[in-house]
């Protein structure tokens, strides 16, 4: 049986096997870490030099950015320099650290979300709670929980998994470490912990999408009996934006876990995979600016 121990590196799945198809998509991971980089790289900027958007929801919003700022750099680099030198390796302790890292930005960005819509849900249905609810020290009590407990999620599920034996080979089916793909490589009936683990992290998952749901439907009936057409459209401007990206989130993930095995191969599995990891952190930054006037208004002051 092979241990951990004689594993020195793994191998990732490649995106294409022709050398000019591997600089096409150096180019393209290229591009879409640029934008990613610069989308939240400019919400952090504006957030923190507007004193006017010093409020709960864009302190919120900022963890938001940060957290995809470290999704998006714990996967694509390495993949960008993976097709640029022509090599699928990565070393086990860069794949221990590459789960650690993704699992607990994954993590926390989900808790962020779920606070994000607890936040729109105090202003549109209890306004006049408003700075009770959300003072600046219960947003940063709730912003500590959400990194903390993605932290001590991402420890445990790192701790478990690269601590089973592994008698599989070392190629895991996907472009970054991915824990499910690494199970596969395992010979042991340990890793029936680390599925437990699993199945549990996925319930709070559910639980808090239950709540972000449940939030939504008392936020739209709250607007919809607003009497000023100017308030219904402010209410949906501050909604819309968090509402797409929770769906964007959430549907990318729920297609590449729950899909029928038998449309499953491995090049819808490293498309799918690259829709839930690398384009919500390139495309949230985008959907926020698109609706928030407040936000491009502080952009353009930014520029001028």
């Amino acid at each position: 049986m092979c241990k951990n121990s004689s594993i020195t590196e793994f191998l990732l799945l490649a995106f294409a096997d022709t050398r000019e198809l591997q600089l096409l998509h150096f180019g393209l991971f290229l591009g879409i870490y640029l934008a990613a980089l610069l989308g939240n790289g400019l919400i952090l900027t504006a957030v923190a030099c507007d004193h006017h958007l010093h409020t709960p929801m864009y302190f919120f919003l900022l963890n938001l950015a940060l957290l995809d700022l470290g999704c998006i750099s714990t996967t694509v680099p390495k993949a960008m320099a993976n097709a640029l030198r022509d090599t699928r390796a990565i070393s086990y302790l860069r794949c221990a650290a590459q789960v650690l890292f993704y699992v607990f930005f994954f993590g926390s960005e989900f808790s962020i979300l779920t606070i994000m819509a607890y936040d729109r849900y105090v202003a549109i249905c209890k306004p006049l709670h408003y700075g009770s609810l959300l003072g600046s020290r219960a947003c940063a009590q709730m912003a500590a929980a959400a990194w903390g407990s993605g932290f001590l999620n991402a420890v445990l599920h790192t701790a478990t998994t690269f601590s089973l034996p592994l008698c599989q080979g070392n190629a895991v089916e996907q472009f970054f470490c991915e824990i499910p793909h690494i199970l596969k490589l395992s010979c042991s009936d340990a890793y029936l912990k680390e599925l437990e683990l699993l199945v549990f992290s996925f319930s709070l998952v559910f639980g808090c999408f239950v709540f972000i749901v449940v939030s939504y439907v008392q936020i739209f009936r709250a607007v919809l009996r607003m009497p000023s057409e100017q308030g219904r459209h402010k209410a949906f401007s501050m909604c819309l934006p968090h509402l797409a990206v929770v769906s964007l989130f959430v549907s990318t993930v729920l297609f590449a876990y729950l899909k029928p095995p038998s449309i499953s191969s491995p090049s819808l599995d490293l498309v799918v995979s690259f829709l839930y990891s690398v384009v919500p952190s390139a495309l949230n930054p985008l959907i926020y600016g698109m609706r928030n006037q407040e936000l491009k208004d502080a952009l353009r002051k930014l520029m001028t």
